[in-house]
């Protein structure tokens, strides 16, 4: 698919007065990390992840005719059952990118309600399920207009879409396992849109665990929006770009032949390298907090004692993603309890695992 497959050819919308659709998108977990990228939201390398389950956005989209048509865009926000305006420039400029694809948008008045299962804007890739719900009740508008329109251009339309309001937000529209961003060693991947990872999983990356230990619920300091524009004048953006592309490949084969330990090499150095970009940034920052090093350096010290296959992955804040097989989760679950959940915030964290995608309500 390239991009003028997207735009809407029936844009008769006489059928369709008023209404609302309402999805659930979960967020997902970047195994191979992408950070910087040009526009309009093209990754500079690709990037695969674990799609969550627990860990979602629910979004409902209502929508009236309006009376006469205008070149503006009608929206109202509702977070958590409070009208919040400071998502409406976000949610407007993601109209923007968006109304070539969709023209209808111009035509109605959208209220649009949203809510998370986690703390938003702290490291949990919130803009990644909020923006694909948004697109995908989007998708749910056009599939009224053409009932004739296939699943699998449903999914890569709303991938398509998703992209336009948060990078991220294109691996948020199925499970298990989503790559997006061309990469020459994965069939069908784009820069477009995420895809299914297109070959065969290994049974020891199945039913795979991800606890989410909330260091921090605060918002971050630096968005992830500054932090990819960053990369512009990085240093050492080129290495970094070239090495996710080596990872991917890596990854690629790892999850076919179930290496659990190349896995948990790999996907810890790929945390620490998104945060070394962080730090050696012009200007540097830091997403990470104390308790953040220890959650890690407890891990490392279980794994050497026990030989567990336990890992830690990071986004961009100071959370942490806490990995392990499905075969592990007793002992595991049990260290975390211990010695892990005293280091949060509150004592909260987020039992999640691996899950299947997005689903309308």
């Amino acid at each position: 698919m390239i991009e003028k497959d997207f735009i809407l050819k029936n844009t008769d919308t006489d059928s369709l007065k008023n209404g609302s659709f309402t999805w659930q998108s979960p967020s997902n977990i970047a195994l191979v990390k992408y950070w910087g990228k040009s526009e309009p939201q093209i990754p500079k390398n690709a990037s695969i992840s674990f799609t969550l389950n627990k860990c979602h956005t629910i979004t409902t989209l209502e929508f009236s005719k309006r009376e006469f048509p205008s070149n503006d865009f009608s929206i109202e926000v509702f977070f958590e059952n409070k009208l919040n305006d400071e998502f409406k420039p976000k949610i407007e400029q993601f109209f923007k990118r968006i109304v070539k694809y969709l023209p209808f948008i111009t035509e109605y008045n959208f209220i649009i309600k949203t809510e998370n299962s986690f703390p938003h804007s702290s490291g949990i890739a919130s803009s990644a399920s909020g923006m694909s719900a948004l697109a995908l009740c989007l998708m749910s508008f056009e599939k009224h207009l053409n009932p004739s329109i296939t699943e699998t251009f449903f999914n890569q339309k709303a991938s398509f879409l998703a992209r336009l309001g948060s990078g991220s937000a294109a691996r948020s529209i199925e499970g298990e396992l989503i790559v997006w961003g061309e990469h020459p060693e994965i069939k069908n991947s784009s820069d477009l849109y995420g895809i299914k990872f297109p070959y065969p999983i290994h049974e020891n990356f199945k039913n795979y665990h991800d606890t989410i230990l909330l260091v921090d619920k605060g918002e971050k300091q630096v968005s992830s929006t500054v932090g990819h524009d960053l990369m512009h004048d990085h240093p050492f953006a080129h290495q970094r770009f070239e090495q996710a592309e080596r990872n991917l490949s890596a990854m690629s084969k790892i999850l076919q032949n179930g290496n659990l330990e190349a896995f948990v090499k790999l996907v810890e150095s790929e945390a620490l390298t998104l945060h070394a970009m962080m730090l050696t940034s012009d200007p540097y920052f830091i997403l990470m907090k104390s308790n953040t090093l220890k959650i890690i350096g407890n891990i490392w010290e279980f794994r050497n004692k026990t030989k567990s296959n336990i890992c830690f992955t990071l986004d961009a804040g100071a959370n942490v993603h806490v990995l392990f097989p499905e075969i592990e989760k007793e002992k595991v679950n049990t260290f975390i309890i211990s010695n892990l959940v005293p280091l949060c915030q509150n004592n909260q964290y987020i039992c999640d695992k691996v899950g299947l995608g997005a689903r309308p309500f």
